[in-house]
């Protein structure tokens, strides 16, 4: 063999093992990846999770709002990506626990009373409005002492919450805004940033945040702002108010002259 032919095979077989190496380790990192995906979400491969939605408000049973069809389609593609198979529910027939399975709940409790649930069990500091009479105080959150109000379209509110509890360790994932793009922007929200979540409150950590969905009527669910971390506040029960101390009764004495 003449030494150009022992120079030809010797690249050759150095291109192989430079491309056989970068292949292992390209798959290798989108392996760890995917793990690490897959237990943020309590997704592992072949697992069930739920989907749960609730209903269009002012409609008959059963219709749900195309913002919340759309937010079930960017959580559906999480779910496909770490290769697990999901149910959707309406909120009327999840009658189950949680923990058993990884949930996405949708929609703010007067449209899902699954979220209702939520609050009530898992998020006791946060307070929302649900009277249906127009004000300025409808669908306003209170969390931790501060009101956050809705200005239709230019502003509106949205919690994003990880939350876990019951039996097993999968989470409950809470989409619970003011207004069904709201939920598509947390949904969205949790889509791009999972990974700097996962990475600031790892893999099996709580939280609950609070995010500002600016200017929808112009931008839709794109432009969202995080107000705060206020997942303290929200997991915490208000403490009961300290009752007056009772006032003591006096009876006027009668003074016996003598």
């Amino acid at each position: 063999m003449d030494d150009n032919l022992r120079d030809i095979v010797l690249g050759v077989l150095a291109a192989g093992i430079t491309t056989s190496l970068g292949w292992f380790g390209r798959t290798c990192l989108w392996r760890r990846r995917l793990r690490r995906k897959q237990r943020f979400f309590g997704l592992p491969e072949h697992s069930e999770c739920l989907l749960v939605v609730g209903r269009k408000a002012a409609t008959g049973e059963g219709a749900v709002s195309r913002d919340d069809v759309f937010a079930l389609l960017e959580l559906s593609a999480l779910i496909k990506d770490c290769g697990a198979n999901a149910q959707v529910l309406s909120h009327e027939n999840a009658r189950q626990g949680f923990g058993e399975r990884t949930e996405f709940c949708v929609g703010g409790p007067s449209s899902n009373r699954r979220t209702a649930a939520h609050l009530h069990s898992l998020l006791p500091g946060v307070r929302i409005d649900t009277t249906p009479e127009p004000g300025p105080d409808q669908a306003s959150f209170t969390i931790g002492g501060e009101r956050y109000r809705m200005e239709r379209g230019s502003v509106e509110y949205v919690l994003l919450a990880r939350l876990t509890a019951g039996e097993g360790s999968h989470p409950v994932f809470v989409f619970c805004g003011q207004r069904a793009v709201t939920n598509q922007a947390a949904a969205r929200h949790l889509a791009r940033h999972h990974v700097r979540l996962a990475r600031r409150y790892g893999t099996d950590g709580d939280f609950c945040l609070l995010l500002k969905v600016v200017n929808s009527q112009a931008y839709g669910p794109d432009v969202v702002e995080l107000v705060a971390d206020v997942t303290q506040a929200a997991t915490t029960a208000p403490s009961a108010p300290v009752p007056p101390p009772a006032r003591r009764q006096h009876r006027a004495r009668s003074r016996t002259e003598g």
